[in-house]
């Protein structure tokens, strides 16, 4: 069995990556429309995952308000079609800028504070929005029930109207997410953003402006959450503020937690077991909350640091441990 791991642990990683992408690929074919329904929801939630987990998972920021962005993002795509006439795909990018804008606006003159401060701040920012939306703000949100008749999106000629099609968009953006992530993850700003999670006070005083740091996390990942929100009014053709109600967070909040912070895979298992498997076992609704709560409770005393979490983070763990343990034998 050891020899085994070592020769799949010499594969190159390009490997892995191009089997994952045509299994993803291939997968859906053979499935039902609500199975493919599944898994476009799944991968939408990734998405939502990888963007929450540049804010707390590599910035170490409590953000619980992450669906306000997701809200945003599907409005300003309903918004910009039914009273626009705009393209569905044109309207990704407007709705990723008005998620980064308004992640900057609430965020900006809150980066001073830390831990539950900065966390309730932004559930407050979370109801706040839910609540425009609700009471029908400027007239234009259609207030509890939301905007409706958003047109299909259309790519060269062909309209998206079957799942199998949106399932395929959410991949196209999921694999340019992770790529995106990736990328930052290795960059100068992603150790920046590593160093201010680990101890703030050091990373500032070794010389890293830790307010734009911060920032560039929360413009970063409203940005990616707005984009999320934008492909769900695609497929859905409906928006309501049910998106930014404060549950959406906390299950956006568990995927990055559970499955391990700063854990791209990590992201993949927190959302197979907050998302996928609540959705497959529907049949037992009136138990599925329980036994999920059960599940969670008993992953955290027993892994706290997530299914899958980071090399880093698995490592820190471990060092705290040994000193936990050290300590004891010390005093005596």
């Amino acid at each position: 069995m050891t020899a085994l791991r070592e020769r799949l642990q010499k594969v190159n990683p390009l490997w892995w990556q191009l089997g994952l992408l045509v299994l993803a690929i291939l997968f859906p074919l053979p499935l039902g429309d609500y199975h493919r329904s599944v898994l476009w929801r799944t991968g939408l939630y990734i998405i939502l995952g990888l963007s929450l987990n540049i804010i707390v998972g590599y910035a170490g920021l409590f953000q619980l308000g992450h669906a306000a962005f997701y809200a945003l993002g599907a409005y300003t795509t309903a918004l910009l079609n039914i009273h626009f006439g705009v393209p569905i795909l044109l309207t990704l990018p407007v709705a990723i800028l008005v998620g980064a804008v308004f992640g900057y606006l609430i965020t900006r003159p809150i980066l001073h504070l830390r831990g539950d401060y900065l966390c309730i701040v932004t559930i407050a920012f979370g109801e706040v929005v839910r609540l425009a939306l609700v009471n029908n703000i400027f007239g234009i949100t259609g207030g509890a029930n939301g905007l409706s008749g958003i047109e299909r999106p259309v790519l060269f000629g062909l309209v998206l109207r079957q799942p199998i099609y949106h399932y395929y968009l959410v991949l196209f953006f999921l694999v340019f997410t992770i790529f995106a992530v990736r990328r930052l993850e290795n960059s100068r700003l992603g150790r920046a953003w590593m160093y201010i999670r680990e101890d703030e006070v050091a990373a500032e005083a070794m010389g890293i402006d830790t307010v734009r740091v911060k920032l560039l996390a929360f413009i970063i990942g409203s940005g990616w959450a707005a984009l999320a929100g934008s492909l769900y009014a695609a497929k859905i053709t409906v928006v309501s503020p049910d998106q930014a109600k404060f549950l959406e967070s906390v299950i956006m909040f568990c995927i990055v937690v559970l499955g391990g912070t700063g854990s791209i895979p990590g992201v993949f298992v927190g959302t197979l077991g907050m998302v996928t498997l609540p959705e497959l076992s529907r049949a037992l609704k009136d138990w599925r909350d329980a036994w999920l709560g059960l599940a969670m409770v008993t992953m955290m005393i027993a892994r706290p640091e997530g299914l899958w979490p980071s090399r880093r983070i698995r490592m820190e763990i471990r060092a705290a441990k040994e000193e936990a343990s050290v300590a004891p034998a010390a005093g005596n």
